[in-house]
């Protein structure tokens, strides 16, 4: 049977699209930042990350389902050879975001305006952008990553502590569905539900310490970089760092995924 079947090329088109949503949403702040709209830019960054929730809530099911049509033999090494290509897939959908993160700045800056204009309608705001006026100058927005984006940036500037702890939430979100469904067949099937639902403890600690070390920082950033109270620099230092680290946190998943799994496996049964 082959590895890389339909579901699977439909599960990995959904992660492409998460991932890269997840990481271009990192822009609005910059973007929002421009234009001096903090607040709106927030408003539109929420409504990516629940874009992007609710995709990961479609692909599920899916993914779950890939256990049962593996073959019977060797269904664990087939199964975890499948997960670990769909981690892959989420490293390409980041990678994919961060080339396209210079573009959506600006397309992010004429969404915040607009957005404000619109008096915070986000449908209006796709109504009355998607016409072939608004195409055309998304297209105009089209802008390859260069290295004088980098100019400024020092190793003083990025915040190591915030590196590190993103690069851990973004593993654990990206084995966090995974490892749950693979340890749901390493349990008995009697411990195989508590298995699965064990995803929600494992993201929802990392959803805490993103909420708790992070976000906040990052709100408080920007509101001193519209207020001239810091460089426009830290802003950008933080956003290459958040962006960065993601990267390195889903290829950090690869060795996270089977730990995990045991893990999940452990207490599923010991609960």
């Amino acid at each position: 049977m082959e590895l890389i079947t339909g579901k699977v090329i439909i599960i990995s088109i959904f992660l492409l699209v998460v991932t890269m949503i997840e990481t271009l949403a990192y822009s609005t702040r910059i973007s929002g930042a421009r234009v001096k709209l903090i607040a709106t830019a927030l408003s539109l960054f929420s409504t990516l990350v629940i874009i992007s929730r609710f995709s990961t809530m479609i692909q599920q099911p899916l993914t779950a389902k890939l256990i049962a049509e593996a073959p019977d033999s060797q269904k664990l090494i087939f199964i975890e050879e499948q997960y670990r290509i769909l981690i892959g897939v989420t490293s390409i959908g980041v990678f994919l975001g961060i080339l396209l993160f210079p573009t959506f700045i600006n397309i992010f800056s004429r969404a915040i305006v607009q957005l404000s204009n619109e008096r915070g309608s986000v449908v209006a705001l796709f109504i009355h952008q998607f016409n072939l006026n608004g195409i055309k100058k998304v297209i105009n927005c089209f802008k390859l990553p260069r290295l004088s984006y980098l100019k400024g940036i020092t190793f003083q500037t990025i915040p190591k502590r915030l590196f590190v702890i993103n690069v851990i939430i973004s593993a654990v979100f990206t084995v966090g569905v995974l490892s749950s469904i693979y340890a749901s067949i390493l349990v008995p099937n009697d411990y195989a539900q508590a298995a699965l639902m064990s995803s929600g403890i494992i993201n929802g600690i990392a959803t805490i310490l993103l909420t708790l070390f992070i976000d906040p920082k990052a709100s408080v950033l920007a509101d001193r970089v519209v207020k001239k109270q810091s460089k426009y620099i830290y802003l950008k230092s933080y956003s290459l760092t958040m962006i960065s680290s993601k990267l390195v946190g889903t290829m950090m998943a690869q060795l996270l995924f089977l730990p995990a799994a045991y893990y999940v496996a452990w207490f599923a049964e010991w609960i």
